[in-house]
């Protein structure tokens, strides 16, 4: 398991920055790879320009919406499971960011009730 037991010592500060850095590096690959797929899709299946597929990928991965009409099948089909997996990498690469911080802090505040601390 990436984080420690409630048992175990609170993390140091400098690992904890480490597990901070390999979420956030997580988060961006995933990110990274989202957006890659996006920009091929846009590009081949709807003939977008490499710039206008990048746009395209990046307005529907950030949530923005969609700026070019789409024109065939193949290319509707395409936008609309970009876009529903998008809103879920939203979510996840959230929740990626945010787990060391959370955990982090929820193991504080359990560490500060433990009856042997007294």
């Amino acid at each position: 398991c990436m984080f420690e037991h409630h048992s175990q010592p609170l993390l140091p500060h400098d690992q904890w920055l480490m597990r901070m850095m390999m979420s956030v590096l997580t988060a961006l690959a995933i990110i990274g790879v989202s957006l890659v797929t996006g920009i091929l899709g846009y590009h081949f299946l709807g003939d977008l320009p490499w710039i206008d597929a990048l746009l395209e990928s990046s307005m529907i991965l950030g949530g923005m919406g969609s700026i070019a009409y789409m024109t065939t099948d193949a290319v509707k089909f395409f936008a609309s499971f970009y876009a529903l997996y998008s809103g879920l990498v939203l979510v996840a690469t959230t929740g990626i960011i945010l787990a060391p911080f959370l955990h982090r802090m929820l193991h504080h505040f359990h560490a500060e009730k433990r009856p042997s601390d007294k």
